[in-house]
């Protein structure tokens, strides 16, 4: 088996749990020879660079770095995991933002160091927020921008199937979008349990209400249960939708892209998306009046959260956009 590329990948946030899982990933499933791990941790960087020479991968021009010139030079593809967690004592506005002014430098990196980069993946919390800030500064085309959003759907899935005592596979249909997190829109009028609808299932509300606080606390469950954030998923997900943009298989779990049309403007959003080798594309989302008008108010949470940083100063006011970035 060949390479689906020989374009750079670059890694930024290397160092960190899902940075390291995303390099083994993307070797295992090797999308390229040419991957450059990216990390201003120099220790942590150095550790994962040996470990997967440790590992035994053959035909890899694998390299590592502290010099963001020297990482983002040549890229075609990047994921981004490089932004902090809220600790404790943070408030929502520390989060935001110190990840969006990371996120800020960034995609100003991007336009300086790779503008002909292809596609680039953000995973940072809060995604929505901090991928919007990518594109802007970074001046690439929204469909040059996604940010991992489909965890919500995958645990969701999973919610289910363990509720049904069916495999996965036999639970369809089962998506969220809107905002990533607390706010998101849970459809499940297209849901189907080994091929019967759900709405057919007769499921007790407060059965209901369980499997969906479980699909919204899905990430605090595993800090739980391992005493840290999620990594692998996040990590599997993200190299997947990357591969997507390589040309490999299409991704069609729901991700975060860039929305402005009648019904939504200005904000990234996960939306029903197919990444494939010319960029992301989003449809709009079929659902009952109730899903809908959760849509509505995830997307009204997510005007909130992105005025918040305008008012923080983070990115300008929405008119003035088109100066950053000709394509918004």
């Amino acid at each position: 088996m060949g390479f689906l590329t020989n374009d750079k990948l670059v890694i930024v946030g290397a160092a960190g749990m899902i940075g390291s899982n995303m390099a083994q990933t993307a070797m295992m499933l090797k999308l390229t020879p040419n991957i450059c791990l990216y990390d201003v941790y120099e220790p942590g960087l150095m550790g994962v660079a040996a470990e997967m020479d440790h590992c035994g991968f053959e035909g890899f021009n694998l390299t590592a770095t502290t010099n963001v010139e020297e990482a983002l030079t040549g890229a075609k593809y990047i994921i981004s995991s490089g932004g902090f967690p809220r600790k404790e004592g943070m408030t929502r506005e520390d989060l935001l933002k110190g990840n969006c002014q990371i996120a800020e430098d960034f995609g100003k990196n991007v336009k300086k160091y790779c503008p002909d980069v292809k596609h680039v993946v953000v995973i940072f919390n809060p995604a929505d927020l901090t991928g919007l800030v990518v594109l802007l500064h970074s001046g690439l085309k929204p469909e040059q921008v996604t940010t991992l959003a489909a965890l919500d759907s995958t645990r969701l899935q999973t919610e289910l199937a363990r509720y049904f005592g069916v495999p996965k596979a036999e639970v369809t249909g089962a998506h969220t979008y809107g905002g990533h997190g607390e706010s998101m829109a849970v459809f499940t009028s297209a849901v189907k349990i080994s091929g019967k609808p759900l709405s057919e299932m007769n499921v007790p509300a407060e059965d209901w209400a369980k499997i969906q606080h479980d699909t919204v606390q899905g990430g605090s469950n595993i800090i739980k249960l391992r005493g840290r954030s999620s990594f692998q998923s996040p990590a599997y997900c993200s190299v997947k939708m990357i591969e997507a943009a390589m040309g490999g298989e299409k991704y069609t779990l729901p991700a975060g892209t860039y929305v402005n049309d009648s019904k939504f403007q200005n904000v990234m959003m996960a939306m029903p998306t197919v990444i494939d080798a010319t960029g992301v594309h989003f449809t709009e989302p079929e659902g009952t009046p109730e899903e809908l008008a959760s849509l509505q108010a995830s997307y009204e949470h997510l005007c909130k959260m992105r005025n918040e940083i305008v008012e923080l100063g983070i990115i300008p006011a929405i008119e003035d956009w088109g100066k950053y970035n000709p394509y918004l």
